[in-house]
């Protein structure tokens, strides 16, 4: 009876760490259309994952953390762009990061872009930016008080009011 109970914990346990695994695109195309359909912005995470001493720390005290876990799965779409110095990349990926470089304006890593991004017709994506932030110290709280205000929706002032309905006498 307690070999059933702990393999029942075993299991119970994986399926939870497993809930929180996140999930990174590679592929900015394929991010962009789950970004759209679940209607999350992305988060383009630039980064130099075998040598940037700030991208492994920020990897390491924030992303990897369960607070970013539940965080990002509620509020982004995630989109990891590498510039591995040792790490092999397909051409595809290489050109599509060093376009994203450019069309962004990185200079340093690591740098976190905050984005909204539509295709039109003739398949050209723009983005609409949101905000940037890179290595924030004092950990995950630390780091998301600072993406929080890029992701959330501020209320619009477009929106109608809702009318009271006037009394005839």
């Amino acid at each position: 009876m307690k070999k059933i109970i702990l393999v029942a914990f075993f299991f119970i346990g994986l399926s939870v760490s497993q809930a929180q695994e996140l999930k990174w695109y590679t592929n900015v195309k394929e991010a962009i259309t789950v970004s759209n359909k679940e209607k999350k912005p992305l988060m383009l995470f630039f980064t130099g994952s075998d040598w940037c001493g700030w991208c492994i720390r920020l990897q390491n005290e924030v992303l990897k953390t369960p607070e970013f876990s539940k965080w990002a799965n509620q509020n982004v779409v995630l989109v990891e762009l590498d510039y591995p110095r040792r790490a092999p990349q397909s051409d595809e990926i290489k050109k599509q990061n060093n376009e994203l470089q450019q069309a962004f304006g990185i200079q340093g890593y690591p740098t976190v872009y905050f984005a909204k991004a539509t295709v039109n017709k003739e398949g050209k994506v723009n983005f609409e930016g949101l905000g940037s932030t890179g290595y924030v110290a004092g950990g995950p709280a630390a780091w998301l008080a600072v993406a929080d205000p890029f992701v959330k929706k501020p209320v619009s002032m477009e929106e109608p009011k809702k009318s009271k309905k006037s009394k005839k006498a």
